[in-house]
């Protein structure tokens, strides 16, 4: 990790705890933490491991063209991957998955970050579909938040559009990186580059097979109303009510809010705009300020705890982390 990335991290999170705490009345936020019913909380940490697990499932199923791998021991390399993105700027989690994934399966990196890489688009994409879905349901009086929407969609789409394509047609795909490196490269790079496209390329093969694909998006609508369901149960610890839609809407956004650079645990990028997003539906702003926060902490804590535990298990330390990321530019550039 460049200290660069640390401080634009720090200083992107700094700018939304501020915009968020501009309008909060910080006892008011206090006091209805406070007054909260924690026992909702322990259903919604339920449904959010239920979400997990089908999130294992899913990366199951990127993974197979690469090698058939237990359910049962993938689920404590993605708890530490959500560790790892909890406690680590700039989502270095998903390098460390694919870390111990290539020491416990040998699969090498730039394959298995292929596949997150689709996962992470395939998680947009069903997010903006839940805001698509939501939108007719509980409107929002927002006109620039509708288009940030549709210019994400945009986005989202076009990104899974070229992983299609670099999917269905491996060879030209080659071709171009081989003419690519004959022209713009010196010869020592050459081998290299094609070497990292060929393993890249095999983190996408899961996409080739359409029930593959089904099964992937499946998948990924299932993880999602999952956690919308924590939201859900997280809510009924206070005194307001939206529809299901409203919060399926702000479990999109939120997400989307934290692919941005950010502070470990996405502090800020996560907050501002869920407490927003109630605002807009007529939640009080320092109500919607305590919900918001119990329910970071509640997404924050028990992965964390969960994810050390099997980091500890599995005989990992902090400086994994930065060996994971030398790992990866390593593949790259070897």
């Amino acid at each position: 990790m460049k200290r660069w990335q640390l401080w634009l991290g720090l200083a992107i999170s700094a700018f939304f705890v501020w915009l968020a705490l501009r309008g909060l009345e910080i006892t008011e936020v206090w006091n209805n933490v406070r007054s909260a019913n924690y026992w909702w909380l322990i259903p919604g940490v339920g449904a959010y491991f239920i979400g997990v697990w089908a999130r294992t499932w899913r990366w199951d199923y990127m993974l197979r063209p690469l090698k058939r791998i237990a359910v049962t021991d993938l689920f404590p390399v993605v708890v530490i991957g959500y560790m790892g993105n909890n406690v680590y700027p700039f989502r270095a989690g998903e390098l460390l998955r694919s870390y111990v994934l290539r020491r416990r399966e040998n699969v090498p990196m730039s394959a298995s970050l292929a596949t997150v890489v689709v996962e992470r688009v395939f998680d947009g994409l069903v997010m903006l579909l839940f805001v698509f879905i939501a939108l007719p349901f509980a409107p929002i009086p927002s006109d620039s938040l509708r288009t940030l929407i549709v210019l994400a969609s945009l986005g989202f789409l076009g990104a899974m559009l070229l992983f299609f394509i670099l999917a269905a047609a491996p060879d030209k795909t080659l071709r171009l990186t081989r003419s690519f490196g004959n022209i713009f490269l010196p010869d020592r790079a050459r081998q290299p580059m094609l070497e990292f496209t060929v393993r890249f390329l095999q983190g996408l093969e899961s996409l080739r097979n359409f029930r593959n694909v089904l099964m992937i998006f499946f998948t990924s609508v299932i993880i999602w109303l999952l956690e919308t369901v924590k939201y859900w149960f997280v809510m009924q610890a206070f005194p307001f009510q939206v529809s299901f839609f409203a919060l399926l809407l702000m479990n999109g956004v939120v997400n989307l809010a934290t692919t941005l650079p950010s502070a470990p645990g996405y502090v800020g990028t996560f907050d501002t705009p869920g407490i927003a997003i109630l605002v807009l539906y007529g939640v009080a702003s320092d109500l919607a300020g305590a919900y918001t926060l119990v329910l970071h902490a509640a997404l924050w804590l028990p992965i964390t705890l969960l994810g050390v535990f099997y980091m500890v298990r599995e005989g990992l330390g902090w400086s994994d982390f930065g060996r994971a990321a030398r790992i990866a530019e390593s593949e790259a550039a070897t």
